[in-house]
């Protein structure tokens, strides 16, 4: 029966790595660089790994701005929000999977009457804005850089086109691995109560409870990067600018580091422990990031080639995708609860968010336990 509630969030996961590995591997797939099938092998293993190894972090925003506590309601927001992405991704705008479950998981809470953690909502909102501009301006410096070390190293073409596709299977590893971490939130967050309570053992290799169904999710993205993405590779950064194979080196390195800054736990504690603000650690959308780090190297190239139109239908997609998603979730919850006579929320689950921002969750009068730890 799990495995039945469980099975939206495996589509959204299908979803996501049908439509997301494109921003990872699309040029270098496109442009003959590397082969789909060398492409797909990657970005699966590393896809997997960023999700079961860093992917908790993400995860712990996303449950603060609304803790689903019940599977039917988890099963509505996941399949609402994947309807919207497979909804988009058929107008071939790039849509953005974290936006359409925070509209999916704020459809739940007006639905239920619970309330939305603004402070969560605002973080999120934030990386919205933030993270295309983040790609932009990674992309302008790792630009001039490559460009600076190209110059000077008078490199014959030969040896420059063997250095590019080895670099493009780096890069692509660590945009996927920074995919898996950051985005596994958007797929497995609000099944997070329904995560195995023991730990499950290979050899050296100790899986917590989450990690489990982490890994069941980046399993799911993986399927869909080699069944589906094939022919959504057909190049995110062509429609919208013309790229080179050295730009797009920097526009997916640029967007890679997005992804991985959003949701590495280290890092975040590396940047408070010299005084500066912690660094919000949510599932940011990987189009997004892509798209800003695509428009620094146009705007660095004067932005005359800069495809304005484009721009327009993945701006109205951007904005749509999470408004979409949340009022399919509002109707579709009523379906479920009067039509199904499924409970979409546990009216005796008690949540209570700690001083250390761990999430606790107790029924009835018994004591509260905590179901997602701040790491």
């Amino acid at each position: 029966m799990i495995l039945l509630f469980l099975s939206s969030g495996l589509f959204l996961g299908w979803s996501l790595g049908a439509n997301d590995a494109a921003n990872i591997f699309g040029s270098a797939v496109g442009t003959k660089m590397v082969k789909f099938r060398t492409a797909a092998i990657i970005a699966s293993i590393f896809v997997i790994m960023g999700a079961v190894i860093q992917g908790s972090g993400a995860a712990h925003t996303l449950g603060k701005l609304g803790q689903v506590n019940a599977l039917a309601g988890s099963f509505t927001v996941a399949l609402s929000a994947a309807i919207t992405v497979l909804f988009m991704t058929k107008y071939r705008l790039p849509v953005s999977t974290s936006q359409a479950i925070v509209g999916a998981i704020i459809g739940w809470n007006f639905y239920t009457g619970n309330p939305t953690d603004h402070n969560s909502l605002t973080k999120i909102v934030s990386t919205w804005i933030f993270a295309p501009i983040l790609g932009g301006i990674f992309a302008v410096i790792l630009y001039q850089l490559q460009k600076v070390v190209i110059e000077r190293s008078k490199i014959h073409l030969i040896k420059l086109d063997s250095f590019l596709r080895t670099g493009l299977l780096i890069v692509g590893a660590f945009g996927a691995y920074s995919l898996g971490a950051n985005n596994i939130a958007n797929v497995m967050g609000v099944f997070i109560d329904a995560a195995p309570t023991g730990d499950l053992t290979f050899g050296f290799l100790k899986l917590t409870g989450i990690q489990q169904l982490f890994l069941l999710g980046a399993s799911s993205i993986a399927i869909g990067i080699i069944t589906y993405s094939k022919k959504i590779m057909s190049t995110v950064g062509n429609k919208l600018f013309a790229l080179s194979t050295e730009a797009a080196l920097v526009v997916v390195l640029a967007h890679s580091l997005v992804l991985f800054v959003f949701s590495s736990q280290g890092l975040s504690d590396a940047v408070q422990s010299i005084g500066l603000p912690a660094i919000p650690l949510v599932p940011v959308s990987s189009s997004q990031a892509i798209i800003g780090a695509i428009l620094g190297i146009g705007l660095l190239k004067g932005g005359k080639e800069i495809k304005l139109d484009v721009m327009g239908g993945i701006a109205i997609g951007w904005i749509t995708t999470p408004i979409a998603a949340g009022v399919i979730t509002f109707f579709s919850l009523f379906f479920m609860e009067h039509v199904f006579v499924l409970q979409v929320q546990d009216t005796e689950t008690k949540i209570e968010l700690s001083q250390s921002n761990d999430i606790k969750t107790a029924q009835g009068d018994k004591d509260y336990k905590t179901v997602q730890a701040k790491n």
